[in-house]
């Protein structure tokens, strides 16, 4: 199932990186920008995050919320977080519900490795309507920063 511009965004509670539950409810009223990353501690992934990071005021100037979801515990993220100085929540998506319900799930990843979250973006708006969605296929390749950028507008 891939979620298409204009559909309400599936909802969500996971547990972050500090072990409190976090909901995408909690964030009606404000922009949210969800990027999905298949493995803590990888070259690619690091780099998404990274530039999410180097770029933090402009999506807190706008009012916007910036999540990072993977299948990894959050004992895992809560290091990934602590060595990359990442301002934003990091979500365990470790039962993989919200990475199936955004279409963003591989079924079989390198090494036989089964159900890891694909890189994805997704820009939901004030009334959690989703006006932006990436879901790439090759965990090599990085979303699109300015697209993302543009649709926090």
């Amino acid at each position: 199932m891939s979620l298409q511009i204009g559909q309400p965004a599936p909802q969500f509670t996971l547990v972050s990186s500090e072990l409190k539950e976090v909901s995408l409810a909690d964030f009606k009223g404000h922009k949210v920008v969800i990027h999905f990353f298949p493995m803590a501690f990888t070259g690619t992934c690091t780099e998404q995050l990274c530039t999410m990071r180097d770029n933090f005021g402009y999506y807190e100037d706008l009012d916007a919320q910036v999540l990072g979801i993977s299948v990894d515990s959050p004992f895992t993220l809560a290091k990934f977080k602590e060595e990359n100085g990442y301002q934003f929540p990091l979500l365990s998506d470790f039962n993989k519900t919200a990475s199936a319900n955004y279409g963003a799930l591989y079924d079989e990843f390198v090494f036989g490795l089964k159900g890891v979250s694909k890189r994805a973006a997704f820009v939901i708006d004030e009334d959690q309507t989703i006006v932006y969605a990436e879901v790439l296929e090759s965990a090599g390749d990085l979303p699109n920063f300015k697209a993302i950028a543009l649709a926090v507008k």
